[in-house]
């Protein structure tokens, strides 16, 4: 059923809650007169139009958001104290924003592009915001390289479009984005709809019990409507037609009550096993194979309401890996520790300093008690409470356990790599990736890599590109080099 539109009865009015007289025509100095400052209702409707738009996400821009629930369905306290994984049954409310990379506010759904997965768990502790994709892995390894990596993807300051020559330069400079580049223009790299993919935390993340006792864990949301995928041509022939094919499809499946939903799973490695496992298992760019650490089904995910307003609840929606609960920490992940200050700054940019106290930000069972006051957004609700801590007036207090297990650490500061494992290599799981795949699937993938590769301007760069998926795996290599110099003459 369609939501049916808010109606208010009563005058127009002003912001301040005056009544509008005319809201037909601007008030003028005489008939056919310039307009007068004086008139109020006119000046504040064109400043409120002005602002009605923030500053758009830098990357996943593009999104589209829905309420749900997650419901527990295995005991996983032997592994977390948190208390929304503590019961059998138990249901936290959610919100989960789907999104694009690369693309801009107004770019199509259905394009070549990994999805963000960014998914708030309002629990009785806080909120807790996992903040993933629809890949397990991602291209690089380290935060010093985001931005790098981002640019290249963006538009270029010269050109003005998103060039191959930028892409396919950092990427075949960067061998550890070759497993992430494999997926991306396999068959999933362009979902049928936003309800036909999994879901990845895609980093390893901490959990810990209440003996003290430290996980490592990867979560997996397992799509339960199926994997459907658009091959190029189709995207390219959606995306003229509907470039919000993806975001009509999941608000209509809701409206009519076809609830999307993900089967949740976690693999599991106690914190003793990491430091001798035969690669680094906080390395982004590698998936844990299944046959070491077996996925745990733990819960379901449902998506079962939609936002009433899209900019109040998608677009100053705001996620950040660092939003923790007690139970579950980071991980020496370089690509997280980085993003655990990057996500928060970029919210406190883009919709304010107080964007927490947004509706659909705000924690459902708890009251965020903190001594921080004023700036942009904020609405007073601390009235006259003291502002700092400690203080003899009942304000809030430390608890004196922190949300996580300690990591240990030793040695001297320095730009460090991380550290080498047995088997770490850019290269051995894009080729496990690519013999996975089945002979339609592998014609795809060097299909659409062969069309991409054979735009940029130079051979170097073309030749070092095709390089990194030889090293993956020598059929890949043979077959994409062939096909790029058919493209390119």
């Amino acid at each position: 059923m369609t939501q049916e539109a808010h109606v208010t009865q009563g005058p127009l009015t002003t912001e301040a809650g005056a009544p509008v007289a005319d809201n037909q025509n601007s008030e003028t100095a005489g008939v056919g007169g310039p307009v007068l400052v004086q008139d109020q209702a006119l000046l504040e409707k064109l400043a409120h139009f002005n602002r009605e738009r923030i500053p758009e996400r830098i990357v996943h821009a593009r999104g589209a958001g829905a309420y749900g629930t997650f419901t527990l369905t295995r005991d996983v306290s032997r592994w977390t104290r948190a208390k929304f994984l503590s019961e059998i049954g138990k249901q936290t409310e959610t919100f989960l924003r789907f999104s694009t990379v690369a693309g801009n506010l107004g770019s199509a759904d259905a394009v070549r592009d990994p999805r963000g997965f960014a998914l708030k768990f309002y629990t009785e502790e806080g909120n807790y915001d996992l903040v993933g994709n629809n890949t397990p892995v991602f291209f690089i390894k380290d935060a010093i390289k985001f931005p790098d990596f981002i640019h290249t993807q963006k538009r270029d300051p010269y050109t003005g479009s998103q060039e191959a020559d930028n892409v396919w330069d950092f990427w075949g400079l960067s061998p550890e984005s070759t497993h992430q580049v494999t997926w991306l223009f396999g068959d999933r790299g362009i979902p049928a709809t936003l309800r036909h993919m999994n879901g990845y935390g895609s980093h390893t993340f901490q959990w810990n019990n209440e003996a003290g006792e430290v996980f490592w864990v990867k979560y997996h949301f397992k799509t339960d409507q199926g994997i459907k995928n658009l091959t190029t041509d189709e995207a390219n022939r959606l995306s003229g037609v509907d470039p919000d094919s993806h975001q009509r499809d999941l608000r209509e499946s809701i409206e009519r009550g076809d609830f999307p939903s993900w089967t949740v799973q976690v693999q599991i490695m106690p914190a003793a096993e990491a430091a001798t496992y035969r690669f680094n298992p906080f390395d982004l760019t590698k998936v844990w194979p299944h046959e070491d650490y077996p996925p745990i089904e733990i819960g379901k995910l449902e998506l079962n309401r939609n936002p009433e307003n899209i900019f109040a609840e998608v677009e100053q929606s705001i996620f950040s890996p660092a939003h923790f609960v007690p139970g579950i920490g980071p991980s020496p992940d370089k690509m997280l520790q980085g993003r655990l200050f990057a996500y928060g700054d970029a919210h406190r940019y883009r919709v304010g300093i107080n964007a927490d106290h947004l509706p659909v930000n705000r924690p459902h069972a708890t009251e965020a008690r903190t001594n921080s006051r004023d700036g942009f957004l904020y609405d007073g609700r601390h009235k006259g409470a003291k502002n700092y801590e400690p203080n003899s007036f009942g304000g809030p207090f430390q608890t004196d356990r922190p949300l996580w297990v300690s990591t240990p650490v030793g040695g001297g500061t320095g730009n460090h790599e991380a550290p080498r494992h047995t088997e770490d290599d850019d290269f051995v799981q894009a080729g496990n990736l690519y013999r996975l795949m089945s002979e339609d699937e592998k014609t795809r993938l060097i299909e659409n890599l062969s069309q991409f590769i054979a735009k940029v301007s130079r051979d170097d760069i073309a030749e070092r590109a095709v390089d990194n998926f030889r090293k993956a795996d020598g059929d890949f290599g043979k077959r994409l080099e062939a096909a790029v110099q058919a493209l390119r003459g």
